[in-house]
């Protein structure tokens, strides 16, 4: 089954201290690098001020159980350019009060605009998911 947790807008900026900064709607997260960790999500509540943007567009973050050709688990997926999205892994879901840190790990797998997994979505939900991103659609399951 897969469910639409959450999805809105991102922004990716980077620092002048070359820290990059992940939106996603109010939520703020610092993206970085550990050598010998991979890629972690930090929960950030101080101010940043952006050196220049890497990329803004939609997100949508995905609730995987028992799907062929997908990873049990949450997907982060984020919008560039003109219908296509890069995905990610988070194998311990988005960083939150009593977890300050997670794993992202970047992957292949896109549910979203994916014919395999969309042509299950219902025409309204994923016009939404398309278009709007704008309110949180929350916790609906696609899969029937």
């Amino acid at each position: 089954m897969i469910t639409l947790l959450k999805s809105g807008s991102y922004k990716l900026i980077e620092t002048k201290a070359n820290i990059k900064i992940l939106y996603l709607d109010h939520d703020t997260y610092a993206w970085v690098e550990p050598k010998s960790i991979g890629q972690i999500l930090v929960t950030s509540h101080t101010p940043h001020t952006a050196d220049h943007a890497l990329a803004m567009g939609d997100y949508a973050i995905y609730q995987v159980d028992g799907e062929p050709y997908l990873t049990d688990m949450a997907h982060l997926e984020l919008e560039f350019g003109q219908q296509a999205w890069q995905g990610y892994l988070l194998p311990t879901g988005l960083p939150a009060k009593n977890k300050k840190r997670a794993r992202i790990i970047p992957t292949t797998q896109i549910i979203t605009g994916n014919p395999r997994f969309t042509s299950r979505m219902g025409f309204k939900r994923w016009s939404a998911l398309q278009t709007a991103h704008k309110a949180s659609v929350g916790g609906q399951p696609y899969a029937q």
